[in-house]
């Protein structure tokens, strides 16, 4: 009775306490300092600084649009259709009256919304279908590579249109076929990262102790091989905006009228030159938008080269 009231004494919990606290500390230290370097390499990339900040400035636009845009985007003053940009008007206004500014800025929550369902669904299915290809090879890799093969065949853009086309014209069924398109490129960067780490020492040591294959997968190789699939997910983020707003530009996404910024562009085609503002405003949130996400996974890329880390942030 003494030994099991010992065992439960305040004393001892405290030293497990403080066991447990210089376990955490030993395995934080690394990654705090792993983390510093980072930062430290990140502040020596301008152009990945001026990502960052494009990018911090789209996610507060998208927040805060109601507060950010001066009319609601569907509202349509018809006697001040087509009008020059003004203290009124930022950016101007459509063929409806609408204010462009307005348009603008809802359509950067649409994108955002659109960029990060197709690029995390995608890396999902990519994820899933690419680390068992890797890791247990044979026939399962066999037949999950040639249907990647298959996919990554045809032009995204062409395979995107048609799936869309078949499930018809909106902004989900655009996002569920990017999706479609985006995966067997996620497939095969995952089924080569893990053809690469699968041979490594703790996965052999993770085998011997009898952990399970989904333990090992993704408890031991996929955390491991991140680096190539940060770097890509961040520039797909901008791949994705410009690839829905081209399919919204071709049809195939939000109706007419609707604050997306492709579809802002195809409706503004027929009033270039009396109203190129129209056009011009959205066009350039695309740019703006696309560019900060590259240049952001460039800097990343950047940091998260071996090489470069070896060399004490030297190349």
């Amino acid at each position: 009775m003494k030994k099991k009231l010992s065992d439960q004494s305040p004393f001892k919990n405290k030293i497990l306490s403080k066991e447990k606290k210089e376990y955490l500390k030993k395995w934080l230290s690394p990654r705090l300092r792993e983390s510093r370097y980072s930062l430290h390499l990140l502040r020596q990339s301008p152009l990945a600084i001026v990502g960052i900040a494009i990018i911090l400035i789209l996610i507060f636009v998208a927040l805060f649009a109601p507060f950010i845009s001066p009319f609601s985007p569907d509202e349509h003053i018809w006697n001040e259709n087509k009008e020059p940009p003004s203290s009124k008007h930022f950016f101007g206004t459509d063929e409806t009256g609408a204010d462009v500014f307005s348009k603008v800025v809802w359509g950067a929550r649409i994108s955002i919304e659109i960029g990060l369902i197709v690029v995390l669904g995608g890396l999902g299915v990519g994820i899933v279908l690419g680390a068992f290809a890797g890791f247990y090879g044979g026939y399962i890799d066999e037949i999950i590579m040639r249907i990647t093969d298959i996919f990554l065949s045809v032009p995204y853009l062409i395979l995107a249109m048609g799936v869309a086309a078949i499930l018809g014209k909106s902004i989900e069924n655009v996002m569920i076929a990017m999706i479609i398109v985006w995966w067997p490129s996620y497939t095969r960067l995952v089924r080569g990262q893990i053809l690469t780490v699968r041979e490594n020492q703790y996965v052999e040591a993770a085998r011997s102790v009898g952990a399970k294959d989904t333990s090992i997968i993704f408890r031991h190789i996929l955390p491991n091989s991140m680096a190539p699939l940060i770097v890509q997910t961040t520039m797909d983020l901008g791949n994705a905006i410009l690839t829905a707003a081209a399919l919204s530009f071709l049809g195939f996404g939000a109706g007419p009228g609707a604050a997306e910024w492709g579809r802002m562009v195809s409706d503004s085609r027929n009033y270039f030159m009396p109203a190129p503002w129209m056009m011009v405003f959205p066009g350039l949130a695309i740019f703006i938008t696309v560019l900060g996400f590259n240049l952001f996974g460039d800097g990343l890329r950047d940091i998260l080269d071996p090489r470069l880390r070896r060399g004490g942030g030297k190349t």
